[in-house]
């Protein structure tokens, strides 16, 4: 998600969660060939297994591309053909792209040649098509060049009339044309994606598809992720407590504030985690009102911790 899952979001969320696949934000092949490629490409070692995600419809330059996130230490590169916007429809990728399985196809057999890491494409079920008859050609054909897992967002996309963010909320959910699709391609992975906001929709859909994933949800509510391990891997959870997550995040907020990084950038994405608990709007208050300050650091948060109410219970709660 842009803007979102940075590499401080990235890292608070692998506290929360030591099993779960992360991604990056989309980053375009020429973000990558022609920016601050170091920059777009650091993550902590801690953050793996992750994914980069991708946005291009060039094979040379996707390539390229999967080489640097290949050298980098990344485990998967995953081709983003399901973005409506229209930036992202006038740089030629995203979910236009599913108009041109041919060209998708291309890239992701170019990507493929190039590195040994995992390629995967996310797509949506149509771009104002049948999605009945577009998701299963569009599959078919990106199959064929060697890509083996499609993370399927279970919507249209409309790219003539809806915002991105009503893309992501007026056309329906079609989540069982996704389910079908693993019934009739059972040699691929299949991961479902949207609108699924609690675990219990997650282990629902896992009992018929190979994955899941969810974004927005576990963003605005990130105590789901600590109780994923165990519901969802059978392993143990990676923290008891939101507050235990709260301090093991801190020793990294220190380190980024003495590199110069702004307390906000950081904060931001801890906002929901004592959501529904006592003291959680005074949390997230005293952080939104604070944070922004020149020079604020690690304190803030000790200050807000202390605004919550945290009992040994808080799984109940979530």
């Amino acid at each position: 998600m842009m803007e979102w899952t940075d590499r401080h979001c990235r890292f608070f969320h692998r506290i929360l969660t030591r099993r779960a696949r992360l991604y990056t934000e989309m980053v375009t092949t020429g973000a990558l060939m022609y920016g601050p490629r170091s920059r777009l490409l650091a993550f902590d070692a801690i953050e793996n297994p992750l994914a980069l995600q991708l946005g291009g419809s060039e094979p040379a330059d996707l390539a390229a591309c999967a080489r640097m996130a290949e050298d980098a230490g990344f485990d998967e590169v995953n081709l983003n053909v399901g973005c409506p916007s229209e930036r992202v429809q006038k740089g030629t990728f995203g979910a236009c792209l599913m108009r041109e399985p041919d060209l998708v196809a291309d890239c992701v057999a170019a990507m493929i040649a190039a590195v040994q890491i995992p390629i995967t494409v996310k797509c949506r079920i149509g771009v104002d098509q049948d999605p009945d008859e577009a998701l299963a050609a569009f599959v078919e054909k990106v199959a064929q060049a060697g890509c083996e897992t499609f993370v399927v967002h279970a919507r249209k996309a409309w790219l003539k009339g809806l915002s991105p963010k009503e893309n992501r909320e007026v056309p329906p959910l079609n989540h069982a044309l996704v389910h079908a699709l693993k019934r009739a391609r059972p040699d691929l992975t299949i991961v479902v994606n949207g609108g699924i906001m609690t675990l219990d929709q997650a282990l629902s859909h896992l009992a018929q598809i190979d994955g899941v994933m969810m974004g927005r949800s576990a963003y605005h509510a990130p105590w789901l992720l600590a109780e994923a391990d165990a519901r969802l891997f059978g392993d143990e959870a990676g923290v008891a407590t939101r507050t235990q997550a709260i301090e093991q995040f801190l020793p990294y907020v220190a380190r980024e504030r003495a590199r110069g990084t702004p307390l906000n950038a950081m904060t931001k994405h801890v906002l929901g985690l004592f959501n529904g608990l006592p003291g959680a709007r005074a949390f997230r208050r005293h952080l939104s009102e604070n944070a922004i300050r020149r020079g604020a650091g690690p304190e803030i948060l000790h200050e807000a911790l202390a605004l919550v109410r945290d009992g040994g219970d808080e799984r109940a709660a979530a």
